[in-house]
């Protein structure tokens, strides 16, 4: 399973591959090449674009919904690393933010 970042803040949705891979390079700092996954969105947060490189180029995703968002984080650092479920549960429509497990607990001892 690839790396996973989403890029928090809205971007262009008239950029192609290259332009995400530049984002990545230039904003994130990130190598676009190095087989990471990473996610943005449009202003209106009712597209997806995810970039991948894959061997030998760029494979582009693209997710348009017809009347609802997507549930982006609103505040936070830059980037935001994912996993496989995250990703899916918010390609899903799911708010991630609001998912969230058990709390953990810590004990010293059994009695």
């Amino acid at each position: 399973m690839p790396r996973i970042y989403l890029h928090r803040e809205p971007v262009d949705f008239r950029k192609s591959f290259r332009g995400l891979a530049a984002i990545v390079e230039q904003e994130l700092e990130h190598n676009p090449f190095e087989g990471a996954l990473y996610a943005f969105s449009n202003r209106q947060w009712d597209k997806i674009k995810l970039l991948y490189w894959e061997d030998n180029g760029f494979v582009l995703y693209c997710k348009s919904l017809a009347e609802e968002r997507f549930h982006w984080p609103a505040s936070g650092d830059e980037v935001v690393p994912l996993d496989g479920q995250q990703i899916n549960w918010l390609l899903d429509g799911y708010d991630l933010a609001a998912m969230k497990g058990h709390r953990k607990l810590h004990y010293e001892a059994t009695f």
